[in-house]
């Protein structure tokens, strides 16, 4: 809503002079505060992005709002997670699996109708790994050539990424070694295609500029913080044909009863995340007809500090892995049918089968951690254990590892609640 802007007495002049002007004022005002017409699909996204910018983002909030204004030159299959191609129409791999050669859509263009061109590709790939970029997952360029080296600063020429443009329509990446899953990381939003000239013009800014180029389904309508994201479709999107919501408004909040309440009153059409329903009445939410469960490559873990003691030794990092009942924790938290992970990555990728990880063991925990040199606890300080709190189901998974630390290890561990981008930002 727009405020009233501030009225002043004028000098006098003859009866009813400024009644027009003063009443034009008023409908243009009343015509501001108008809501906008409600969009196609209405999705309830979680927390409130910290950034749309594919290559600084962390988060799955952030993750899937910059999915949809900007494509790499692969993307995920929605059945089966393999890639597919995006911007790329196809590509070829050398006989020693370290050569892609990916040929660009024909009818690949920006939101201004701007072809995509090899060298878009190219410097988007360059601008992740610089180290001035201050992308946190620079990391997954480590399989291309040089680039390590250059996430690293040991080296500075950005040119020497394995990352080059034969001509308009080819890009090749030539990798370190053979890297199966490398289709499947292209899809991820760190390798994802930006226009240098919005990124240049705009600075650290330049996702909010009005018109922002994509290279997605979508582009960026408006954004007001703490309420909604509106994306519209764009129509310069090689397969514009295909993307069937005309307009989407992404909500935020961090209240699960809110999120359902909008649900249930027709506000929003659907919401993404578990965190976002109540977990007291997931048994309730589970027998409508309504609720859809589907399989998720997602796994909940806990990041210990490595750098500091005690968590510098492995063994106390088993034990205390051996110690937590995470069959307790999905069968009494979380309650939504999830499986109990022994292993960080989930199967589901390109036919990956994750062996047997560290399950649930008491009695081996406490001899572990005796091993480590704190017996039933004993001399091992008490630390931290940072959650999201913006979510009351994380703050009942903190409660219950703090309860299974304590019974089973004897060790303090105090809770720090925080709000999400502190975690972040502390991480």
């Amino acid at each position: 809503m727009k405020p009233l802007p501030p009225i002043h007495h004028a000098p006098a002049t003859r009866p009813g002079a400024c009644c027009f002007p003063v009443l034009l004022l008023a409908l243009l005002w009343l015509a501001s505060c108008r809501p906008a017409p409600r969009a196609e699909l209405v999705l309830h996204n979680g927390r409130e992005p910290e950034t749309l910018d594919p290559h600084l983002l962390t988060g799955q909030a952030d993750g899937r709002v910059a999915s949809a204004l900007f494509e790499g030159l692969t993307r995920y299959d929605p059945v089966t997670g393999n890639a597919i191609p995006g911007l790329a129409a196809s590509w070829t791999v050398s006989d020693d699996g370290r050569l892609y050669t990916f040929q660009l859509r024909t009818n690949a263009a920006w939101s201004d109708g701007r072809p995509i061109v090899a060298e878009d590709v190219v410097w988007s790939f360059r601008r992740a790994v610089n180290p001035a970029t201050g992308a946190d997952y620079a990391s997954q360029y480590f399989y291309v050539e040089n680039g390590e080296a250059l996430c690293t600063g040991t080296e500075r020429d950005l040119t020497k990424l394995g990352v080059e443009a034969p001509s308009a329509r080819e890009v090749t990446i030539r990798l370190r070694h053979p890297t199966p899953f490398f289709l499947e990381l292209l899809a991820s939003r760190v390798f994802a295609v930006i226009r240098r000239d919005a990124v240049e013009r705009g600075g650290d800014r330049w996702i909010l500029q009005a018109g922002v180029p994509c290279s997605g389904p979508y582009t960026l309508a408006s954004w007001r913080v703490n309420d909604r994201i509106r994306l519209r479709r764009n129509p310069h999107y090689w397969d514009a044909d295909h993307v069937r919501a005309g307009t989407i408004d992404v909500l935020a909040g961090d209240s699960a009863h809110t999120a359902l309440n909008q649900y249930l009153v027709g506000d929003i059409d659907f919401i993404l995340d578990k965190d976002m329903f109540p977990s007291e009445l997931a048994e309730a939410l589970r027998r409508r007809a309504d609720f859809h469960a589907y399989t998720y490559l997602g796994a909940y873990f806990i990041r210990f500090n490595t750098t500091r003691k005690p968590f510098d030794d492995p063994r106390v990092r088993r034990a205390i892995a051996m110690a937590v009942d995470r069959h307790r924790i999905v069968t009494r938290i979380t309650r939504m049918g999830e499986p109990p992970a022994s292993h960080l990555v989930p199967a589901g990728v390109g036919g990956y089968r994750p062996p047997s990880g560290i399950e649930r063991d008491p009695d081996a925990a406490r001899r572990l951690l005796a091993d480590a040199g704190y017996p039933g606890g004993k001399d091992f300080r008490p630390f931290e254990y940072s959650y999201n709190a913006e979510s009351r189901l994380h703050e009942h998974i903190a409660v219950e590892v703090q309860s299974a630390l304590r019974d089973v290890l004897g060790l303090r561990m105090e809770l720090r609640p925080l709000e999400w981008k502190t975690c972040l930002n502390n991480m």
